[in-house]
């Protein structure tokens, strides 16, 4: 679970229950990472909510995962809050994963036995004059 999580609005109330929520979906994005990168990720949630006369209610959400190597971003704006955390929480999984993938060794092991045992099957051409 990811306990640092530092959540601030911007012209938006964050309420006991929104907290709890992000809180709750936010912190189990730490599933995704390495086991040992888990203690050290960091996130920062931004909210933020405007009226307009056009859009009406537009509430937006920011989540900046702050992850050894790397910076994971993902925003989302929709007329209600909660569901604004739902999607970013989405995003920031796929990114996660993609991540994950990318830095895990054992991904490196495959790829480079895979590599070796494509590059022993072929064969240079042989030109004939």
């Amino acid at each position: 679970m990811i306990d640092n999580i530092a959540i601030s609005g911007i012209s938006a109330e964050v309420t006991t229950d929104l907290e709890k929520y992000i809180n709750k979906k936010i912190g189990k994005l730490d599933k995704h990472l390495p086991k040992d990168q888990r203690d050290s990720v960091r996130a920062d949630v931004k909210l933020k909510e405007s009226v307009s006369k056009k859009a009406g209610k537009k509430c937006s959400c920011e989540v900046i995962l702050h992850v050894p190597g790397a910076r994971l971003t993902a925003e989302e704006s929709t007329v209600n809050m909660f569901a604004a955390v739902d999607i970013v929480e989405a995003k920031l999984q796929s990114q996660l994963k993609k991540h994950k993938e990318k830095h895990s060794q054992s991904h490196d092991k495959r790829m480079n036995s895979r590599a070796r045992r494509v590059l022993g099957k072929i064969k240079a051409p042989r030109f004939r004059r």
